[in-house]
């Protein structure tokens, strides 16, 4: 592959950056400068910019820090997405959140452009445990209420009953708790909540597998996955 593409592919930059830097002797393959984009190369040779050690890959993943008043979505004509926090040089790459989080829940995405991936962490099939922190008002949550949760709450707030899967529930204080699903229904905390006549104030995920957002993480931050976290997540769906 060129190197121009084979660094845009990696998230390094736009082509046209990438062009630049090259042209520049910014870019080094193997310990050689290289001053030719086209260059032929592959994800196995040592590449550097500025003399710092590329990661390459053509499949790239993110952590993502979603805001309140976001829409987990790429594209809408009148509310911010998370498309509003990729930055430019990323926008080429075909990157997309995996699963979503309601326009008022905040916390953890993953943003890939690894469908396979992307599919087996929201299938129920894989059964990928998520952590959410909620915050309610209402009387504290029981013992009768975390029983419940781990049997399966039939929800009758629709014309048709349904039967949610058995989840988590543990209670943190007297108006939070955190809850773990392996599947996701549409509206299901706040529904689920509802269903004990609780009602949510504040919903954030804070873990998806093994996968834990930093407790100091501000909202609106992106930031690429180690290779560490990328291998876990590979593993935990068995990709790998």
């Amino acid at each position: 592959m060129r190197l121009d593409r084979l660094l845009a592919n990696s998230g390094c930059g736009t082509r046209n950056e990438i062009r630049v830097l090259i042209k520049k002797g910014k870019v080094t393959v193997n310990g050689q400068t290289v001053t030719d984009p086209s260059v032929h190369v592959s994800e196995s040779d040592d590449i550097s910019i500025a003399g710092e050690t590329t990661r390459l890959a053509s499949k790239l993943y993110y952590m993502f820090d979603k805001p309140d008043n976001v829409l987990t979505a790429m594209e809408d004509k009148r509310l911010p997405t998370v498309s509003d926090f990729i930055p430019a040089n990323l926008k080429h790459l075909k990157l997309s959140p995996v699963g979503r989080l309601d326009y008022h829940s905040t916390g953890l995405l993953i943003i890939t452009n690894d469908g396979e991936l992307s599919h087996r962490l929201t299938s129920p099939k894989y059964e990928i445990p998520k952590l959410y922190r909620v915050r309610y008002e209402g009387t504290p949550i029981t013992d009768a209420d975390i029983k419940e949760t781990a049997e399966g709450v039939t929800l009758t707030d629709m014309d048709t009953p349904v039967k949610l899967k058995p989840s988590k529930m543990v209670r943190i204080s007297d108006d939070t708790c955190e809850i773990t699903l392996y599947e996701g229904k549409t509206h299901e905390i706040r529904r689920l909540m509802a269903h004990f006549e609780k009602s949510v104030i504040e919903l954030r995920r804070i873990k998806i597998g093994d996968l834990s957002l930093p407790e100091d993480s501000v909202p609106g931050t992106l930031t690429r996955l180690t290779d560490e976290q990328t291998d876990m997540l590979l593993k935990a769906t068995g990709i790998s």
